[in-house]
C-alpha cells in the first residue's frame, strides 16, 4: 500500500501512530504518576518511576513532531478542495509544536527537582516536591493554553471533510464540533479553571470526531476525485 495509492489510508495511519504516544504521555503516564493535592506522593512516584515519566516526555515530543507529518498527509489528501484551508490547517498545526515542545521543560524541571541535584541541598525534600508539582500544575497549563489551536486547526479540516465529496459529511460535522469543543475547554481553563474538569467530561463525545476519520480513513480509505480519475484512465490505457 502506498500513499499514491490511496492517500486516505495512509494519512489515517499516520494519525494513529502518532496519536498512541500521545495518548501515552498526555493519559497514561499521569495516571499512574501523579495523585492531585498530593506532592509528597506524586514526587515518590515520579522518583520510583523515573524511566516511565522520561518516557512520557519523549512520547509527547514524538507525537509532537510526528504530527506535522500527519497534517501534511491530510494535506496532500485535501488540497485538492481548497488549498487556501488545507495550508491554513498546516500552519495552525505548526504552532502547536514549538508550545507543546517548551512545555515540556516544565516535566524535565520537575524531574530534577524530584531527583535532588546538588546545587538543589538548600531546599528541604518537601520544598522540592512542592516546586516539583508546581512544575507539573505548569505543565498542564501549557497543556490547557496549546487545547485553542488543537481546536482551532480541526476546523479547516472538518469544512474540508464536508465539502470534499469523498469523505461523509458527517465527519466534517462531528470534526467542527470537535473543533469548538477544544477551544470551549481552552478557554475554561484559563477563564473557570474550576470548571474545565466537568466541561472536559461534557466534551468527551466530541472529542470522538477526530476517531471517527482516523478509523474511517484506515478501514475506507480515501482518494481524491483527481487520483481517482487518473487511475481510470490508468486502466483504460493498460487495457488498450
Amino acid at each position: 500500500m502506498s500513499s499514491t495509492k490511496n492517500p486516505g489510508r495512509f494519512a489515517g495511519l499516520l494519525y494513529i501512530l502518532m496519536s498512541v504516544p500521545g495518548f501515552f504521555a498526555m493519559v497514561y503516564v499521569p495516571s499512574k504518576l501523579i495523585v492531585h493535592g498530593n506532592a509528597a506522593a506524586t514526587a515518590n512516584n515520579i522518583a520510583a518511576a523515573e524511566t516511565l515519566f522520561r518516557l512520557g516526555i519523549v512520547a509527547q515530543l514524538i507525537s509532537q513532531a510526528g504530527f506535522l507529518f500527519v497534517a501534511l498527509a491530510l494535506y496532500d489528501l485535501l488540497k485538492g478542495v481548497n488549498r487556501r484551508h488545507a495550508s491554513l490547517m498546516v500552519t495552525l498545526v505548526v504552532v502547536t509544536i514549538p508550545i507543546a515542545f517548551l512545555n515540556e521543560l516544565n516535566s524535565i524541571a520537575a524531574l530534577v527537582l524530584v531527583r535532588g541535584a546538588e546545587f538543589l541541598s538548600i531546599f528541604e525534600k518537601p520544598q522540592r516536591d512542592a516546586l516539583a508539582v508546581l512544575f507539573l500544575n505548569v505543565h498542564f497549563h501549557g497543556f490547557v493554553v496549546d487545547e485553542i489551536f488543537f481546536g482551532l486547526w480541526l476546523l479547516p479540516l472538518a469544512l474540508l471533510v464536508y465539502r470534499s465529496r469523498f469523505l461523509p459529511r458527517f465527519l466534517g460535522v462531528w470534526l467542527a464540533i470537535d473543533g469548538f469543543a477544544w477551544v470551549i475547554l481552552s478557554l475554561t481553563g484559563v477563564l473557570l479553571p474550576q470548571y474545565y474538569d466537568k466541561v472536559f467530561t461534557y466534551c468527551q463525545p466530541a472529542s470522538f470526531g477526530e476517531v471517527a476519520l482516523m478509523l474511517w480513513l484506515v478501514i475506507r480509505g480515501a482518494k481524491p476525485p483527481a487520483l481517482e480519475a487518473t487511475g481510470l484512465s490508468s486502466a483504460v490505457a493498460s487495457a488498450r
